[in-house]
């Protein structure tokens, strides 16, 4: 199966084994990651600006190809998840950036959302299946009590994100249990880092770390994973390490055998 695949400027930067490892964990269950050729940055945040449109274009770029080659879009960076997909739903719902995209853009054939978006962690779940993974396993994570971190972006707003119930998702924890580990709920699971603001205000980011890992330690999580480049990069770095902060995709990789491919 292939699909198209939009890495992100993290994972072709400063988080290239995050990249390498979802490469790696997805030729092991049958799918091919095709990288969309001169792909640009999809900006990392949500333009809110109703009329705004040019921040929108390389997220448009990207859904186009897909849509060219007749594939799926998947991410596996959250914030990028995040932002092409609520353009998707512009270029779907809206008419007005529907028609100033297109009149700009020029294109043989007018783009109106029709690719499907998937964050990697969805293709898991829906395209692959669970219990297939399971049985994939060949190191099973036996013993160890993992913590999922959620943040924000996945989840909201999840009318048009779709990907979990926003108030209690169970994705993670249900692929924690395919990998053979021991998922542990804690109460700031979904709670916003401090992300956006860790080097503005780096005090208020390593305040809100502080009470997420307070939170997952006293549930008796011992490491957490995430599904977002910033969040895992801003509770690695605003916190003592008691409690590890890893990728999804390292885990994924570790428990297929696949790390060294």
């Amino acid at each position: 199966m292939k699909v198209s695949y939009f890495p992100g400027c993290t994972l072709r930067t400063k988080a290239k084994d995050l990249d390498r490892y979802a490469r790696s964990s997805a030729l092991a269950l049958g799918i091919e990651l095709c990288e969309i050729p001169d792909w640009q940055c999809c900006g990392g945040v949500y333009p809110l600006g109703s009329d705004e449109i040019a921040t929108k274009l390389s997220s448009i770029r990207a859904l186009n190809d897909a849509k060219e080659k007749g594939q799926d879009l998947i991410t596996v960076c959250s914030a990028c998840h995040h932002v092409i997909k609520r353009v998707n739903d512009d270029m779907a719902n809206v008419e007005d950036i529907q028609t100033k995209v297109n009149n700009y853009m020029a294109l043989s054939e007018p783009y109106l959302g029709e690719t499907k978006v998937l964050h990697y962690l969805e293709v898991l779940r829906d395209v692959v299946g669970f219990d297939k993974i399971k049985e994939k396993v060949v190191n099973p994570l036996k013993g160890r009590k993992i913590g999922a971190y959620y943040g924000c972006m996945l989840l909201r707003p999840s009318t048009t994100m779709q990907f979990d119930d926003p108030e209690n998702p169970t994705i993670i924890e249900d692929f924690i249990k395919a990998l053979g580990a021991t998922p542990v709920v804690y109460p700031m699971r979904n709670e916003c880092c401090g992300g956006y603001i860790s080097l503005k205000e780096k005090k208020m980011a390593s305040n809100m770390v502080d009470q997420i890992m307070a939170s997952a330690s006293y549930k008796g999580a011992e490491e957490l994973i995430t599904a977002c480049p910033l969040c895992m990069y801003n509770l690695s770095q605003n916190t003592d390490g008691s409690v590890p902060v890893r990728y999804f995709t390292e885990l994924l990789a570790e428990a297929l055998g696949a790390e060294e491919a």
